[in-house]
């Protein structure tokens, strides 16, 4: 890619102020795909610069100006929607057919969503005879994560446009070549100067710069816990605005009158789906303990058939996961549910045969699963499902809640009984007898899952200011 070593910063593609670069990797491959420039603080101060001074005249356009900018770059992310799939395949390792339908397509979908947003929000309303206006909260750092690369950038890219804001990213430094190419898009869209700008790098060089500067009054994070606990840290002397959505460990509960064939098979293959690297994954599956063996059986056989292998192949439900160093975690929790005494079904240590080189990953299956075990209380972040069984609806509510994590959560069966169970269960999304998500609800979850909302009007109300005009109609 032609700017891969330069940075988007005032509307132009830039040198950067290190020499320092990161070879980019096709994780089927173990090949480097390219290399990218790494960022510092220079590059940093000047992004923020731009958008600061970006900020003044943008924030004053009107909703109209906005909606046009919105289709313009809906037009041109379109034309390139191919490209962009290619580009995400071959430096996340998505098969294309998902990169294709799920992972490119998400930018679009984000984007109208924002346009449909803006189109029917209502930024003032009189209250007898006080005026209340919402207003752009500012310069926002976005920085966003490999797993979904184009869908995170663009629930935040989206909304904050929308709003009047001005902005910062730093994607992932593991996948970072979508963002180039998106940056490309929306300056072909004409986005003014400044509005958007984009800096690659760490997230201790980069990251925690933006978190941090003085100049930024907001970040939107997306990305583990962890490093989101550093974001908080490093953002809370300048007292800015905070919006995370961190990592999970959905319960997804088999109530006793599903079907459970039906059901266990479906959420096997959900929670597969991209490698098993979605922060959402229903990757623990309650069933009640009476059937155990019955359920671990089911989820064995759908396991047995998700079929490995090369990104480029239509039959290919999952790829490999990201990187090698992911690889090795994803390794090591294995290898803990067994030391820990969890049942292995199928899958387990190493590689599927035949996938020597690239970092792919046995689609694995643990059943009689304790909550208190390792691969219970962590996000392993790969295909690999563990199975916990439950007495009754009261305890699947207590073990379902009993986690640090609330991102969302799963429940088939009766759908009354379902239904008043959701009502129970601490996270930011249920979904109900396999339903898929809304562009147009909020997204984002409870306790150590973040804070905030993406997605729909949530999205972007996180991105504005609320201001009381006290005798404006007095």
């Amino acid at each position: 890619m032609n700017h891969s070593k330069e940075f988007y910063i005032g509307g132009k593609w830039v040198k950067p102020s290190t020499s320092e670069t990161l070879a980019v990797i096709n994780p089927a491959t173990e090949e480097v795909i390219d290399s990218i420039a790494m960022g510092g603080a220079d590059d940093v101060n000047a992004a923020v610069k731009a958008a600061r001074a970006a900020f003044e005249t943008f924030s004053r356009t009107t909703v109209e100006e906005r909606l046009a900018l919105l289709d313009k770059i809906i037009e041109v992310y379109g034309a390139r929607m191919g490209e962009m799939a290619e580009i995400i395949s071959q430096e996340v390792g998505a098969p294309l057919w998902l990169s294709q339908r799920a992972q490119a397509a998400a930018g679009i979908g984000h984007l109208m969503t924002a346009r449909k947003v803006l189109a029917e929000f209502e930024f003032e309303k009189e209250m007898g005879a006080t005026l209340i206006v919402r207003e752009p909260v500012g310069v926002c750092a976005l920085i966003t994560p490999w797993n979904w690369p184009m869908n995170q950038i663009t629930c935040k890219v989206g909304p904050a446009l929308a709003a009047g804001c001005t902005m910062v990213l730093k994607p992932s430094e593991v996948a970072p070549l979508n963002a180039i190419l998106f940056a490309e898009i929306l300056d072909a869209a004409g986005v003014p100067a400044g509005v958007f700008n984009l800096v690659n790098g760490d997230g201790v060089n980069v990251g925690s710069v933006m978190a941090s500067h003085p100049d930024v009054d907001m970040v939107s994070f997306t990305g583990s816990t962890r490093a989101g606990i550093e974001v908080a840290r490093n953002a809370a002397p300048t007292v800015k605005r905070v919006s995370q959505e961190l990592g999970g460990k959905s319960a997804n509960i088999i109530l006793d009158d599903a079907d459970f064939a039906a059901a266990i098979a479906r959420d096997m293959g959900s929670m597969c789906t991209n490698s098993g690297q979605s922060c959402n994954a229903p990757s623990r599956m309650l069933v009640p303990s009476s059937r155990m063996d019955e359920a671990a059986a089911i989820a064995a056989e759908a396991a047995s058939k998700v079929v490995v292998g090369d990104p480029r192949e239509e039959s290919t439900k999952i790829g490999p996961v990201v990187s090698e160093v992911q690889y090795n975690r994803i390794q090591q929790l294995i290898e803990k549910g067994i030391g820990e005494g969890a049942k292995l079904e199928v899958g387990g240590p190493g590689k599927p045969e035949g996938l020597e080189t690239g970092y792919f990953v046995k689609p694995t299956v643990f059943s009689h699963v304790d909550n208190d075990m390792t691969i219970a209380r962590e996000e392993i972040f790969g295909p690999v499902l563990v199975m916990i069984g439950y007495k009754d609806d009261e305890d699947a509510v207590r073990i379902a809640n009993d986690t640090s994590y609330g991102l969302s959560g799963y429940i088939s069966g009766n759908s009354d009984r379902a239904k008043a169970m959701a009502r129970r269960i601490r996270t930011g999304m249920v979904h109900l007898n396999g339903a898929g998500g809304d562009l147009n609800a909020p997204f984002g979850g409870y306790k150590q899952s973040g804070n905030g909302r993406e997605w729909g009007a949530s999205g972007l109300e996180e991105f504005l200011e609320t201001k009381s005009v006290f005798g404006y109609n007095a």
